[in-house]
C-alpha cells in the first residue's frame, strides 16, 4: 500500500490531462485522470482522492463549478484546485473570490491557465499540509 496522495484531474482536454499526470506523478503523487465531467462523475464513485483538479470550463461554461459541487457532497473535506482560462478570454477575475462567492463556488484555491508546474506543486503541498519538498523523495 502506497503513502501517496491521490490527486485527481478533469479536463475535456486529454493532452492536458495526460500533462498534468506527467507533472504529479513527477512530483510523487498517484494521479488519477478523467477527461471530461461524465467520466470525472462516473469515477468519483470508486476513487477517494486527496486533493482534486478540476478544469471550470468543460462541456459548459460551468462545467467544473458543477463537478466541485458533487465533489464537495461526496467528500466535503477534500481540496479541490480550479483551473480557469476565463481571466484570460473574458477578464473575469476568480482568483480572489470572497469568503462568501469561495463558499458558494466550492473550490478552495483557483488558478489560472496556463498554470506553472512549480505553482501547482506549491498550491497542492499547501492544500495537503505538506512541507516544502516532501514529495521530492526518491526510493533507492
Amino acid at each position: 500500500m502506497s503513502d501517496k496522495k491521490t490527486i485527481f484531474v478533469v479536463d475535456d482536454d486529454p493532452d492536458f490531462v495526460e500533462q498534468m499526470r506527467l507533472t504529479l506523478n513527477a512530483a510523487g503523487y498517484d494521479v488519477v485522470t478523467a477527461v471530461g465531467t461524465e467520466d470525472a462523475e462516473e469515477k468519483l464513485l470508486s476513487v477517494r482522492p486527496d486533493l482534486a483538479v478540476f478544469d471550470l470550463m468543460m462541456e459548459q461554461m460551468d462545467s467544473g463549478f458543477v463537478l466541485s459541487h458533487s465533489f464537495k457532497q461526496l467528500y466535503p473535506q477534500t481540496p479541490i484546485i480550479l483551473l480557469t482560462a476565463v481571466a484570460a478570454s473574458t477578464g473575469i477575475n476568480f482568483a480572489t473570490p470572497s469568503a462568501e462567492s469561495q463558499a458558494w463556488l466550492k473550490v478552495d484555491k483557483v488558478l489560472d491557465k496556463p498554470v506553472r508546474p512549480d505553482q501547482l506543486r506549491a498550491e497542492i503541498r499547501r492544500l495537503l499540509k505538506e512541507p516544502a519538498g516532501q514529495t521530492e523523495h526518491h526510493h533507492p
